[in-house]
């Protein structure tokens, strides 16, 4: 069987990289909330952790009808099961998570190795996304596509780039989705300037982007096995100041109609297309499992946009190496009951909530 983990303080675990981390409160609620999101996509006869087997039956149940074709275990009962775990399937692999199991009784050799965790994290820096958008930049050489990040490992040389960019935003290498992320609309202030140095200390550098017009979220999800990279289908998703907000629940085709305004459908065919063998290039060997790739349609850019719309594309924004929340919304498009809604996760002060909403109700 494989076992399954809902650990969304994935993101932050990599900026510390550190295998006693402690995840900040929000961080454990979200856990503690959505650990039966797992079984949206767990097969039959497979185990999922969670901290509460009652809650997480009634909540999964929400979702799917066959939820009893899943198993739902208390980190107690791991111990009793582990000879029967042939792999597992966290949302994101990093030292913490590896730590957590081992701990529980999981056996190692079922877990990736600590040079296998430091490639991955690896990977997952901000500075990788800027490489593999540059590389699909110069492949497809397509004027309409737009996007520049530069990694730079001190202040005045940050601050000569937000210089030449105006308008600009930094980032962590490492930060979870909303989080590690500052605005500058043309000088750095004091608050951000020691904010930048801190990173720069602890991560090594730090990310800088010139400020785009964004018009719209999506994204594209992949699968890597043993053979490669696999594209698995469209995100269309929602943010309020860059962090999650939800997702449009649909088919692939009804997805398309969404970004037809912005985006012809062709070019979305050569991103996958080119996407998918440059990943594979760098992953391949490297990395199995879920990962993501941010995109968005901005405007009003320098530079002469593609005459059909009036947009560009920004096609690599982030990568994600680690299941995200467009594969729970591509779980979740399979039911027809769930089409032509809106998944979106909200918090109530004290508890996190995934809800299905018509498409008529506003983020």
């Amino acid at each position: 069987m494989v076992l399954h983990i809902f650990n969304p303080e994935h993101d932050i675990a990599l900026s510390y990289d550190n295998k006693y981390f402690t995840p900040p409160h929000a961080g454990r609620q979200l856990r503690y909330d959505l650990d039966y999101l797992p079984a949206l996509w767990a097969k039959d006869g497979d185990c999922i952790m969670v901290g509460n087997t009652t809650s997480a039956m009634v909540h999964a149940r929400r979702f799917m009808a066959h939820v009893q074709r899943v198993r739902f275990i208390s980190q107690d009962e791991v111990a009793s099961v582990a000879d029967e775990i042939e792999s597992v399937s966290p949302w994101g692999w990093d030292s913490a998570i590896k730590f957590q199991l081992m701990k529980l009784g999981i056996h190692e050799d079922v877990l990736p190795s600590d040079a296998e965790l430091s490639e991955i994290r690896t990977l997952s820096n901000r500075r990788f996304s800027a490489h593999v958008l540059q590389q699909l930049q110069q492949d497809m050489q397509l004027p309409f596509l737009c996007g520049e990040a530069f990694y730079v490992e001190s202040i005045p040389a940050l601050k000569d780039v937000i210089q030449s960019f105006g308008k600009a935003i930094i980032k962590a290498p490492w930060s979870s989705s909303g989080r590690g992320v500052r605005y500058i609309e043309q000088a750095m202030d004091a608050a951000i300037t020691s904010w930048a140095a801190r990173v720069i200390s602890q991560q090594g550098g730090i990310m800088v982007e010139p400020y785009y017009n964004k018009k719209k979220d999506f994204g594209m999800e992949f699968f890597v096995d043993a053979a490669g990279v696999h594209y698995a289908g469209l995100s269309v998703f929602h943010t309020i100041n860059g962090a999650y907000v939800g997702n449009s629940l649909s088919t692939e085709d009804e997805k398309r109609q969404m970004l037809a305004p912005y985006v012809d459908n062709r070019v979305l065919d050569r991103l996958a297309e080119h996407l998918t063998q440059l990943l594979n290039d760098h992953l391949k060997g490297k990395y199995q499992g879920p990962l993501g790739v941010d995109m968005m349609v901005v405007a009003n850019q320098n530079t002469a946009a593609d005459t059909t719309s009036g947009f560009f594309v920004h096609p690599v924004v982030e990568i994600n190496l680690r299941r995200t929340m467009g594969h729970v919304a591509l779980s979740l498009s399979k039911e027809e009951r769930f089409q032509q809604r809106m998944m979106r996760v909200d918090y109530d002060g004290a508890h996190y909530h995934l809800h299905t909403i018509h498409k008529e109700q506003r983020f």
